[in-house]
């Protein structure tokens, strides 16, 4: 027979278990004192031809200064529905939200925040940050000195409905140059056959809401950016309104200056941090 102890113990465990599976991509924040302000949780979306694992250096460095992180996977299916997507892991996240977009994940954002009282700050790292009506190929092909379009290898992939749809990679004798320049080459390797394709069509999608005409936002610049043109980064982070910092970095700047990147999320996070 158990004793009441043993009852207790066992209970306590499986109480634990309940809470761990309900939010597993949640990390603990740090004890708050009553007068500090509420820390908004971070929400980190990765772009194109990534994963979730190239936010890792800054999701190490935001936990370890008491912010909650989730690094959702974003679809790279279609910028309506990968929209749509984040904006139900935004209803699963409780609090405040400063919402973090690099490259293509920056429109991911900029339509998934509209209507979302949640979301206090928005943060473009070398990313896309269109206008209402506006898409990727729009921005790269009104500036000059991308080098992503020759670097694309286009394949077919058959989709649920039946028709075909045209999945993009980066060629991998061509990613480092193109997309991390400033990346070590054995770690640039590794993300080239990790990297996450995108369906062609996202990038010629409308963008149907800019959510930084509402809310506050920061725009890090990657001055040596391939993928981006650094002047297409300024115009949009300008014509937002944001709060700019330039990076001498490549498109990549998560994986390379996660230093820098995770200064602008918190310039982002304490000022939009409530009580």
């Amino acid at each position: 027979m158990n004793s009441p102890k043993r009852l207790l113990a066992l209970s306590a465990l499986a109480t634990a278990a309940v809470v761990a599976g309900t939010a597993p991509t949640v990390a603990t924040a740090a004890p708050r004192h009553a007068d500090e302000p509420v820390r908004p949780t971070v929400v980190l979306v990765h772009g194109a031809f990534a994963d979730g694992s190239s936010w890792n250096k800054v999701t190490r460095r935001l936990q370890a200064a008491g912010y909650r992180v989730v690094v959702p996977a974003n679809p790279l299916r279609g910028l309506k529905s990968d929209s749509a997507y984040l904006a139900n892991v935004l209803k699963n996240v409780p609090g405040p939200v400063v919402l973090v977009g690099h490259s293509y994940g920056g429109e991911v954002i900029t339509d998934a925040a509209a209507a979302n009282p949640q979301v206090k700050a928005l943060v473009y790292i070398a990313a896309i940050a269109p206008e209402k009506g506006e898409s990727a190929n729009d921005i790269l092909g009104a500036y000059p000195g991308s080098e992503l379009p020759g670097a694309l290898n286009p394949l077919p992939y058959p989709r649920p409905d039946g028709s075909t749809g045209t999945d993009l990679y980066v060629k991998p004798d061509k990613f480092r140059a193109v997309f991390a320049a400033d990346v070590p080459p054995a770690e640039a390797r590794a993300m080239a056959a990790a990297q996450r394709p995108i369906d062609a069509s996202a990038l010629d999608a409308r963008s149907e809401h800019a959510a930084w005409h509402t809310l506050p936002s920061w725009y890090a610049v990657a001055r040596n950016d391939r993928t981006i043109p650094p002047a297409a980064e300024r115009h949009m982070a300008e014509r937002a309104g944001a709060h700019i910092t330039e990076v001498d970095s490549s498109h990549a700047m998560a994986v390379s200056h996660p230093g820098a990147v995770t200064r602008v999320i918190e310039q982002a996070a304490r000022a939009t941090a409530s009580r």
